[in-house]
């Protein structure tokens, strides 16, 4: 008769709820506020070992360690560019990596954190677009990217992040639970009390789920990646489109305002000789008649492999005052952290 050994495997303390926790605690003997303590370390503190909770008795650490493990994320490599945008590539605890970026700019101080391993839109124009998608993230390894880049903050400026943008790897509205539980961590009082309203999420365009957004009365702001205001051209750069196109999409940020009462931001990327010409600009100021909105056009940052080109200075100036005369309120942001591979659309875990 063959005997096998079994393997226990610790479970992740923080896949627990606070209540949850407080449960354990009473059926260890343990007093409820313990629980309390424990899950301000967690997130308050952004404590990733036992070790460090020390208000803790000895006894009560260990007993926690026997039972309990930290599935924390971890530096993997961090580099400066030259205009002060820090990269980082984080190591999860599974062996995959993803990638966040500290941003600064003027008084603001933001976080561009991932929400999925790779991406599975394939956008023509994006690095994480050619990559597999391989898992989503889970809301503690959202949390923790934000920890971390609040950290550098507190570190190289001598204060903390003003917003967080979830525009780095992946589509957060694919990723919908964990990223609305992420926001909840991010922004409770028993967290890092960052308020909903300067965090942001950036969507390529999933109709239903910004439907979603509003029938959950989600506070964070709603950016969508638009980058072309006619089918054919949107097609080409975001097969996403082929099953959410522009007209689904009005419909859903139609019913989003009605809910919400908030405007929405467009992205909108400049490539040369496809959505730059005065056509486009039309197109684009019919677009944003839909609801109130802004525009954020955005400098092309070309990547390995991809077919596309940078749109010329002067058109474009030309486009953005042609959208501006239409009433639309328009912004063109400069890419930061070119030199590093850490603008919009560069991030691919490339070493």
């Amino acid at each position: 008769m063959s005997s096998s050994t079994t393997i226990e495997t610790k479970s992740d303390i923080r896949q627990l709820s606070l209540e949850k926790l407080t449960e354990v605690f009473l059926e260890m003997g343990e007093k409820s506020f313990r629980a309390k303590q424990v899950y301000q370390w967690l997130w308050q503190k952004g404590a990733h070992s036992f070790e460090e909770m020390t208000n803790l008795s000895l006894s009560l650490r260990e007993k926690l360690e026997s039972r309990f493990e930290i599935r924390a994320i971890v530096f993997d490599e961090v580099q400066r560019s030259a205009d002060g945008t820090i990269k980082s590539r984080f190591l999860l605890h599974d062996g995959f990596a993803v990638e966040g970026v500290l941003i600064p700019a003027d008084e603001r101080l933001t976080a561009c954190v991932s929400s999925q391993v790779g991406c599975s839109l394939t956008c023509k124009f994006c690095a994480t677009g050619k990559m597999k998608r391989e898992r989503n993230l889970t809301p503690d390894e959202i949390f923790d990217q934000v920890m971390l880049i609040n950290r550098q903050a507190l570190e190289h400026y001598g204060r903390p992040l003003s917003n967080i943008v979830y525009m780095g790897m992946g589509e957060p509205l694919l990723n919908y639970k964990n990223v609305m539980e992420s926001v909840k961590l991010i922004s409770s009082p028993d967290g890092l009390h960052i308020s909903p309203r300067r965090i942001t999420l950036s969507t390529a365009g999933i109709a239903k789920m910004i439907m979603k957004l509003a029938d959950d009365g989600t506070k964070v702001k709603l950016a969508l990646s638009l980058h072309a205001a006619n089918d054919t051209k949107r097609n080409q750069i975001m097969p996403i489109n082929e099953s959410n196109s522009l007209e689904a999409l009005k419909e859903a940020l139609r019913y989003y305002y009605e809910k919400m009462g908030k405007r929405v931001c467009y992205e909108y990327i400049m490539f040369n000789n496809f959505n730059e010409s005065m056509q486009d600009a039309k197109e684009l100021a019919a677009f944003c008649k839909t609801i109130p909105c802004k525009v954020n056009m955005i400098e092309y940052n070309p990547i390995d492999g991809a077919e596309f080109q940078r749109a010329r200075e002067d058109r474009l100036l030309a486009f953005q005052e042609a959208v501006a005369a239409k009433g639309i309120t328009i912004t063109l942001r400069r890419s930061r952290g070119k030199d590093i591979d850490a603008a919009c659309g560069q991030l691919a875990n490339k070493s």
